[in-house]
C-alpha cells in the first residue's frame, strides 16, 4: 500500500521466467536432437505440460510460523513460482492502515491488490497468498511475477509504529524468503514499493530504518544457516 506519488525509483530489468505456455514437452518428456532428460529432470519438469499444476493443499503455509488467512482470488492469480517465473526480489510495504484492516481489503476482490504477508506491530505474520502465486501488490506486472511481497502494520509518517517486535519478525520471515529462492541479503534484492519502476506509491516511507531491518535480516540468515 502506501502513499501515492508520480514517479517510482530507477530499477533494474525483469529477469525472464519460462512460461508454462512456451515449454511443450511431448512424447514422455523429450526433444529431438537432445540428450534424453535424466529422471530427475523429468521429475521437475512434468508439471509444466500445459494444464498440470504443482499439488498444493488449501492453507498451506511457505513459512511455517504465519497463520493463515485466504486473500480474495480477485487480488492474485494462479502460478507455479519459481518454476514459471523466478523471484528474486523481495518488497516491502506499509499498509497504511491497521492489521485488520489490511486483512479486510485483502479479502475484497474489488480491491484488485494484495501482498504475500502482512506483519503485525505485535510481530504477527499473517499469511495471504501462496508464494508459488502471483500477488498484485507491486503495480508492475514484471515484479510482480519475480517478488513476493510484505506488508506491514502502520503508517509512513509515524516512525511509532515500526515497531521492534515488527523489524524482527520479518526480518525473519525476509531472512526465510531469500534463503528459499537464493535471493542475496542486499538492497537490491530488497526493495521498498516506492523503489519499483513505475510505482506511485512512498512506502516504506522516509522512517523505515533500512539500515537496522537489512541487519537484521544477515542475522537471521547466518543464524538459519548455522542451524541447517
Amino acid at each position: 500500500m502506501g502513499n501515492n506519488r508520480s514517479a517510482g525509483s530507477p530499477g533494474k530489468s525483469p529477469g525472464q521466467g519460462i512460461s508454462r505456455r512456451t515449454l511443450l514437452i511431448g512424447g514422455g518428456v523429450a526433444a529431438a536432437g537432445t540428450a534424453a532428460l535424466s529422471v530427475d529432470e523429468v521429475r521437475r519438469l512434468w508439471w509444466r505440460v500445459p494444464g498440470v499444476e504443482k499439488p498444493r493443499k488449501e492453507g498451506e503455509l511457505d513459512y511455517t510460523p504465519a497463520r493463515w488467512i485466504a486473500a480474495s482470488e480477485g487480488n492474485w492469480r494462479r502460478a507455479d513460482r519459481p518454476d514459471d517465473y523466478g523471484v528474486d526480489r523481495v518488497i516491502i510495504h506499509v499498509t497504511q492502515g491497521s492489521y485488520a484492516s489490511a486483512v479486510k481489503v485483502f479479502q475484497d476482490p474489488a480491491h484488485q491488490a494484495a501482498t504475500h504477508y502482512i506483519v503485525g506491530q505485535n510481530g504477527r505474520v499473517t499469511q495471504m497468498i501462496r508464494e508459488l502465486d502471483v500477488a498484485y501488490h507491486a503495480g508492475n506486472r514484471s515484479f510482480n511475477e519475480r517478488s513476493v511481497g510484505i506488508e506491514h502494520e502502520g503508517f509512513v509518517d509515524r516512525p511509532q509504529d515500526f515497531t521492534a517486535e515488527m523489524y524482527e519478525s520479518s526480518a525473519r520471515l525476509t531472512a526465510a524468503i531469500c534463503e528459499r529462492y537464493g535471493i542475496p541479503v542486499d538492497r537490491e534484492h530488497v526493495i521498498g514499493h516506492v523503489e519499483v519502476p513505475g510505482t506511485d506509491h512512498t512506502d516504506p516511507g522516509p522512517h523505515w530504518d533500512w539500515t537496522r531491518y537489512m541487519k537484521l535480516v544477515r542475522a537471521a540468515s547466518t543464524a538459519g544457516t548455522q542451524a541447517s
